[in-house]
C-alpha cells in the first residue's frame, strides 16, 4: 500500500515537512476539541475519557504504525513507537524550561502519587516490550501474539489504577504533595470547555472539527511515514534511526504545544499525566502492527529497539524520582531531573547512531 508515487528527494522532503506541519496544527485542534468533547459527553477523567484522550493524541503514531505494518516497514513502526516514548519524556524538560513561570521545577509543582502510578505503568509496559523480544516468532494465533496481548492488558489495568488514584488514595492529602499546584488536575481542560461554551460553540461544531482534525492527522501521519522513510533511504539513514529521531520528533509536536499550554495555565499535573499516559499507550500499537502485518513484531526487534526501550525506561525513572524527591532549585530554568534527562537523552541518541543496525 502506497499513498505516494516515486518522487525526487526534494519533493519527499517537502511532503514530509508539510505532513509534519499538518500533524502539529491539526494535533492542537484535535487536543483542544478532545477536551471539549470529553466534557460535553461527561467523560472527563473517567476511564472512557482517558481512552479517548490516549487514542486522539496518538493518531499520528496510529497512522504511521498502520502504514508501516501494511507496507512491510515494521522496523520503522517499532522504532517510531519506542523512540516516541523517549522523546516525549524528554519533552518534559522543554515544558520545565519554557512553560513553568514560578521559580520551582516542573516535578516540584506537579508531584502527586497518581503521577508516580502513571510512571510505573509506563515502566511495566516497557518491561513487557523487552520480554516480548525474547519470545519465539512462532507464538501467533488469530493474528495475535502473547506479548501484545499482555501489553494491552497492562495498559488497561494501568488506566483503572490511575482512575482510582485520581479519586482518592489512602494517604494524607489523597496522595497530593504539599505546596504543589493550587488548582486540581485537569482544570485547564475544564476552562477550555467553558471558553468554547461561552463562545457558543455547538456540540455539532465540536464533532465536525474533531473529525476533520482526526482525519487530517491520520493522513498526515501516513504521508510522513512514506515520504520520510523514502527520504531517509536517499541519504542512507537507517529506518530505525529515522523512526526514533526525525519521525518521532515530528509526531511529538502536538504534545509539545498542548503541554506548554497546560503548564502556562498552571496545570502541571495534567501536562505530566498527558505525557505519561501517551507513553503508556504507544506500545499498545504493537497490537495493531501484528493484526495488520499478520506477523510477530517484537520477536524480530533489533538491538537498537531494545536499546530505545531501555532509554525510555531510564528517562521515565528519573522523572518518577523527581516527582518523589521534588528538587526545589532550578539551574538554567531547569530542575536537576530535567537536566539529567536532557544529558542522558542526547548521549542516548549518540549511542543509538553508533549501534550496529
Amino acid at each position: 500500500m502506497s499513498l505516494l508515487p516515486d518522487l525526487p528527494f526534494w519533493a519527499e522532503l517537502l511532503v514530509f515537512a508539510a505532513a509534519a506541519v499538518t500533524i502539529w496544527v491539526a494535533g492542537i485542534f484535535l487536543s483542544n476539541y478532545t477536551d471539549v468533547l470529553a466534557e460535553r459527553i461527561h467523560l472527563g477523567q473517567a476511564l472512557g475519557g482517558l481512552i479517548l484522550l490516549a487514542v486522539a493524541t496518538n493518531l499520528p503514531e496510529i497512522a504511521i504504525t498502520y502504514t508501516a505494518a501494511a507496507s512491510g516497514h515494521l522496523d520503522i513502526a517499532v522504532s517510531n513507537i519506542l523512540g516516541g516514548i523517549a522523546i516525549q519524556t524528554a519533552l518534559l524538560a522543554a515544558l520545565d524550561a519554557f512553560g513553568v513561570r514560578q521559580r520551582r521545577p516542573l516535578t516540584y509543582q506537579a508531584a502527586s502519587l497518581t503521577l508516580v502510578i502513571e510512571g510505573a505503568v509506563v515502566l511495566a509496559v516497557l518491561v513487557a516490550v523487552v520480554m516480548g523480544t525474547q519470545l519465539p516468532d512462532t507464538l501467533i494465533k488469530f493474528r495475535l501474539t502473547p506479548d501484545v496481548v499482555l501489553i494491552t492488558v497492562i495498559w488497561v489495568t494501568g488506566l483503572v489504577l490511575v482512575q482510582r488514584g485520581g479519586g482518592a488514595l489512602p494517604w494524607s492529602n489523597c496522595g497530593e504533595a504539599p505546596d504543589s499546584q493550587p488548582e486540581p488536575r485537569g482544570h485547564s481542560r475544564t476552562k477550555t470547555a467553558d471558553k468554547a461554551a461561552d463562545k457558543g460553540v455547538s456540540t455539532t461544531k465540536v464533532l465536525v472539527v474533531f473529525s476533520v482534525a482526526a482525519l487530517a492527522t491520520l493522513v498526515a501521519g501516513a504521508l510522513a511515514e512514506e515520504s520520510g522513510s523514502a527520504a531517509a533511504d536517499h541519504v542512507g539513514l537507517s529506518g530505525v534511526v529515522f523512526g526514533a529521531t526525525v519521525l518521532a520528533a515530528a509526531t511529538a509536536l502536538p504534545e509539545l504545544s498542548t503541554g506548554l499550554t497546560a503548564v502556562r495555565m498552571g496545570d502541571y499535573k495534567l501536562a505530566f499525566g498527558d505525557i505519561f499516559g501517551g507513553n503508556a499507550f504507544l506500545p499498545v500499537l504493537f497490537l495493531l502492527a501484528v493484526l495488520v502485518s499478520g506477523k510477530p513484531v517484537l520477536p524480530h526487534a533489533h538491538a537498537t529497539d531494545i536499546y530505545l526501550t531501555g532509554l525510555a525506561a531510564l528517562l521515565t525513572v528519573i522523572y518518577v524520582a523527581g516527582l518523589v524527591f521534588r528538587p526545589a532549585k532550578q539551574h538554567f530554568r531547569l530542575g536537576v531531573d530535567s537536566i539529567t534527562v536532557v544529558v542522558l537523552y542526547v548521549l542516548g541518541i549518540v549511542g543509538l547512531v553508533a549501534l550496529p543496525a
